[in-house]
């Protein structure tokens, strides 16, 4: 589907450990720095009980959920931007994927031992900050440079951009990510995203916790949490190594552990779900007894779009789009039923799909 999340952070954090339980790779997740050199890529199905529950009520023969991609970038240390510990190499990594998750160690634990010696998660966060908005001054400083030279020519436009590439410039310079940039231009706002800055990624943070202290939390997590709310970034608390064992089980053996447990789901459903939201995207459903299935697109997608994520020729050809809302669908019990109802629509090339839109594409080709 080509959306993906990149899992970053120090090492040591856990990031693998959870990288394993998302996708139940049993990769390397040793403790020691850089045991993740190559990025490893887990396509994971986003767990949604809307599909489970569609697929039941028309007796599918085939469910098949939206995915997500997870990479799992080796561990940043301070000095990354400058190539220390791999640094290049790994920031590479982190500009080809859509958002980042970064993990941050909250759990004390002697055996496993952290880069900088002790456990902080602010510090932590700031590092990894740092590195990421000094690759990106390097980054802008570049195009500064090129812009002013060609702005020599007298280019009103030119000379714009020098303007805001200079007031970007301060921003990061302040320590201050890309993605709290204030770009209000369009040609200016294509600019940004032209430059694929690393600090303008949205980010989900993940706590990473131990089992004794993931339900009620302790004082690592308290901060950043609040450091979160000041960002209006998701954060999600997780114990990885619960989440690790809790994988390898059967689905008869989930559902016994998690009660055990007092949990209604997975952490890393948690996860999923936040990264979903992180990413703007939505799902709709198409329906049938041969197939019941996911698909996901972007928030604001309009009907040919999402035809198109289905097949090329259904874009090409789009006729219309006959939608029932997933609630409708559920109330009613079948498609017919809603059609009777008058509950199913008929929608046209400006209609834009909502979440969980059930809908059967019209095409002539």
């Amino acid at each position: 589907m080509g959306f993906q999340c990149g899992i970053v952070g120090l090492p040591n954090v856990g990031k693998s450990t959870i990288f394993n339980a998302l996708t139940a790779s049993a990769i390397q997740a040793e403790n020691y720095p850089f045991c993740t050199i190559e990025p490893n890529i887990g396509i994971v199905p986003v767990p949604d009980a809307r599909l489970d529950k569609l697929a039941d009520l028309v007796h599918t023969r085939n469910k098949v959920s939206t995915q997500m991609e997870f990479v799992d970038i080796a561990g940043l240390v301070k000095g990354a931007s400058k190539g220390e510990g791999l640094g290049n190499q790994f920031l590479g990594h982190i500009r080809q994927v859509d958002a980042l998750v970064h993990v941050v160690r909250c759990f004390e634990d002697n055996n496993i031992v952290h880069v900088d010696g002790s456990v902080d998660p602010l510090r932590d966060v700031t590092v990894i900050n740092t590195e990421l908005i000094l690759a990106d001054m390097e980054t802008v400083d570049r195009r500064l440079v090129r812009t002013k030279n060609q702005a020599k020519s007298g280019s009103k436009t030119l000379l714009a951009e020098a303007e805001m590439l200079e007031r970007l410039q301060r921003h990061l310079d302040a320590g201050n990510p890309a993605r709290s940039f204030v770009c209000e231009e369009e040609q200016h706002q294509k600019i940004l995203k032209e430059l694929c800055l690393l600090s303008a990624k949205p980010v989900l943070y993940v706590a990473n916790m131990s089992e004794d202290e993931v339900a009620g939390g302790n004082a690592h997590f308290q901060a950043l949490e609040k450091l979160a709310t000041e960002e209006a970034a998701e954060l999600v608390r997780i114990a990885g190594a619960i989440e690790q064992e809790i994988a390898q089980l059967s689905p008869e053996e989930q559902k016994e552990y998690l009660a055990e447990l007092h949990m209604e789901e997975p952490g890393l459903h948690r996860l999923i779900k936040a990264g979903y939201r992180l990413l703007g995207l939505l799902t709709f459903f198409t329906v049938g007894e041969k197939e019941t299935k996911a698909w996901t697109i972007v928030k604001g997608t309009k009907a040919p779009g999402a035809a198109g994520k289905i097949h090329s020729d259904f874009e090409r050809g789009f006729i219309r789009a006959e939608v029932i809302a997933y609630e409708d669908y559920i109330a009613c019990g079948s498609e017919a039923a809603a059609r009777d109802k008058g509950l199913m629509r008929s929608e046209g090339k400006d209609y834009v799909v909502r979440d969980g839109d059930c809908i059967l594409f019209r095409f002539n080709v």
